[in-house]
């Protein structure tokens, strides 16, 4: 796990720098200390979900950019191959089904545990999403409307506007997302 955080954090400051963004800015904007990113850049501290999603946002990647090998990606995904993302005392499980995050459209499978929930306010990116329940039972509030999928069912949306899922069933949330552009 320490050499993991190394990757991630090595990746997180070359592409800062690369952007000449100062630490301090990028911590400012992401609402955590200098300190604390020092700390994720230098492999100390892996960053929750939110905090990376956060720091990809303000670094305009997708969040999958920083789990993906600096190698040239094949156009096929084996399933014991596929990028994993969950972070300790994380309720979510993300894998990346797209080769990589570079391309124009991004596939992800995505477990949420009973009761738990894909954030904890509703959040917005710029992009379109279609979602596929593979299994379980989802609630997603789009804005102000609240929908109930079930297996089987498929939801379209622009993800501009805040939403969040929930596992209302009594068993693990399976879905799979398709977004365009990529930006998580």
């Amino acid at each position: 796990m320490i050499a993991e955080n190394v990757k991630l954090g090595n990746k997180i400051r070359k592409l800062r720098i690369s952007k000449k963004i100062n630490l301090t800015d990028l911590a400012k904007k992401i609402g955590k200390t200098p300190s604390y990113l020092s700390q994720v850049e230098r492999g100390m501290a892996s960053p929750s979900i939110m905090a990376l999603r956060e720091i990809s946002k303000v670094l305009n990647v997708p969040m999958f950019y920083f789990l993906i090998e600096d190698k040239k990606q094949n156009i096929i995904v084996r399933k014991d191959e596929r990028k994993v993302l969950q972070f300790p005392k994380s309720r979510l499980t993300y894998e990346l089904l797209s080769p990589d995050a570079s391309q124009r459209i991004q596939m992800i499978k995505t477990r949420i545990n009973r009761g738990a929930s894909s954030c904890t306010k509703p959040l917005s990116h710029e992009s379109e999403e279609c979602i596929l329940v593979m299994e379980g039972k989802m609630e997603i509030k789009i804005g102000d409307e609240l929908f109930i999928l079930e297996e089987g069912d498929s939801i379209y949306y622009l993800a501009s506007i805040p939403h969040k899922i929930t596992n209302i069933g009594d068993k693990d949330l399976i879905i799979i997302s398709a977004s365009t552009p990529t930006n998580f």
